[in-house]
């Protein structure tokens, strides 16, 4: 099932979509969440263990990273890879401290367990929220 995630920050206007490729329909919000991590955590590792041989950057990534307003090699220094239980821990830790909320065509998902009915055109969003810092007077 190929799917679009849709990654959102408060008080921002730019969306970010990502494409997804799940093996199964998740069946619940946990399912989701967990195979949105799988996904991630394989493309992060792995771009770490890629060589870049190639030391210049061609006009058309010139151009694409000017779009996105950061036009660099690149290179990777950080070369420890990330673990996937515990990303799945803390991204289930987060959802349940309220960190980010995820909306699945309008609707809020609240519940890890929530059944759902996805489909290629299921519109998956995840807000990530943000805490008001300072003291009121």
């Amino acid at each position: 099932m190929e799917i679009t995630l849709q990654l959102k920050k408060l008080g921002k206007k730019k969306v970010k979509k990502v494409p997804l490729s799940l093996a199964k329909t998740p069946q619940t919000l946990e399912e989701l969440l967990v195979a949105c991590v799988k996904d991630q955590v394989e493309a992060f590792n792995k771009k770490r263990l890629e060589v870049n041989v190639i030391g210049f950057l061609s006009p058309s990534e010139i151009q694409d990273q000017a779009e996105s307003g950061k036009i660099g090699f690149g290179e990777i220094n950080n070369k420890n890879l990330a673990h996937e239980q515990e990303a799945i821990d803390n991204v289930l830790l987060g959802f349940k401290d309220g960190l980010f909320v995820v909306f699945i065509d309008d609707e809020e998902v609240t519940d890890l367990q929530t059944p759902l009915q996805l489909t290629s055109e299921s519109v998956v969003a995840f807000i990530r929220m943000t805490f008001l810092v300072g003291a009121y007077w």
